[in-house]
């Protein structure tokens, strides 16, 4: 059984909120192989049975259908876990602008249930999955953990920042160990939306034109989500005090132009016209996305991770996945 590395307590009982979701289905898969014993808490509004399907015979695994906005429901999760891996969050940043409640109730309001639940549990670790959004239009690029004044433009980034403050704040407060690991764009099989699946979704029913929403410069780390899941690992096992925050990605970044011609690539599709929506919201895709992103790593890699493809391996390998899983048929695509 894996322990902190400098002789921390066993954290043998793990709650994973978020888990019927992209990458808390993974992480439990990972979990699992690694001999802990898995409580999954999710209240399926965008997760799905099917991702976490395959756990359902392992006397490791236990599936919680529940709410974070419900105290009892988490409360009941909670107990007898040593340490919850936090995933449970609004995962769609243009969302938000629609119902702007959504980032507060999924990620802050949810986020703060979730450590008054552990005062009580007994559990004294939490990794969170932060965003790289928390940094804004950052100015330096690669951003180290160090950069500032953080000032999100989404409100997505603004919430995933306000839960980051809310753990370090109960870690320091109430002897927790806390780790927030801020994400660069995370890609794999699975996932439920994101670029490539928008993309993947256009083609299958226009193969002659493939629109890309902002003018296609934006440009961007995708982190696989193998690579990811063993990040959050690390920072679940390593003893690393009362609060830390780690960026994850991969050491590199590809515009969205760059993506587009991978998925044709792998489609073996051509002749298809791009078309971008050139200069609405300054070629932003959308308001609150952040044109330029580079995370610095550094800081996770002294721990003695990094990632084992860059931003474009990530893509194609997550293309090949989807398109061999099933995902929607179109015509040229490899079988």
């Amino acid at each position: 059984m894996c322990t902190g590395e400098e002789g921390g307590e066993s954290t043998r009982r793990i709650l994973v909120t978020g888990a019927a979701g992209f990458i808390g289905s993974h992480s439990v898969g990972a979990l699992l192989e690694r001999g802990y014993d898995v409580v999954g808490f999710d209240n399926l509004k965008t997760g799905s049975l099917k991702n976490i399907a395959k756990f359902s015979g392992s006397k490791s695994f236990k599936f919680v259908k529940g709410d974070l906005l419900n105290h009892k429901e988490i409360e009941a999760a909670l107990s007898g876990a040593n340490a919850i891996v936090h995933l449970a969050a609004n995962p769609d940043v243009k969302a938000g602008t629609e119902d702007t409640k959504l980032d507060y109730e999924q990620n802050i309001h949810a986020t703060y249930n979730l450590l008054e639940a552990m005062k009580l549990s007994g559990a004294k670790k939490i990794v969170f999955a932060s965003t790289s959004t928390v940094y804004g239009d950052a100015r330096v690029l690669p951003t180290p953990e160090n950069y500032g004044p953080l000032m999100p433009i989404s409100l997505y980034g603004a919430s995933k920042l306000a839960c980051e403050a809310l753990v370090s704040g109960y870690s320091h407060s109430f002897g927790f160990e806390g780790v927030a690991i801020r994400l660069a764009n995370v890609v794999g099989p699975v996932g439920g939306h994101g670029i490539i699946r928008d993309f993947l979704t256009k083609l299958a029913s226009n193969q002659k034109t493939l629109e890309v929403l902002g003018d296609g410069t934006q440009s961007k780390s995708y982190l696989h989500i193998d690579d990811c899941v063993s990040a959050l690992v690390l920072c679940l096992e390593r003893s690393l005090g009362s609060f830390e925050v780690f960026n994850v990605g991969s050491e590199d970044r590809i515009t969205v132009l760059e993506i587009a011609e991978i998925v044709l690539e792998e489609l073996e599709l051509h002749d298809v016209k791009i078309v971008t929506t050139k200069d609405a919201l300054g070629g932003r895709g959308w308001v609150g996305d952040v044109k330029n992103m580079l995370l610095d790593v550094k800081k996770i890699r002294d721990q003695g991770w990094k990632p084992s493809m860059g931003s474009a391996e990530a893509v194609r390998q997550t293309v090949r996945r989807l398109l061999r899983d099933g995902s929607p048929e179109i015509k040229g695509a490899p079988r």
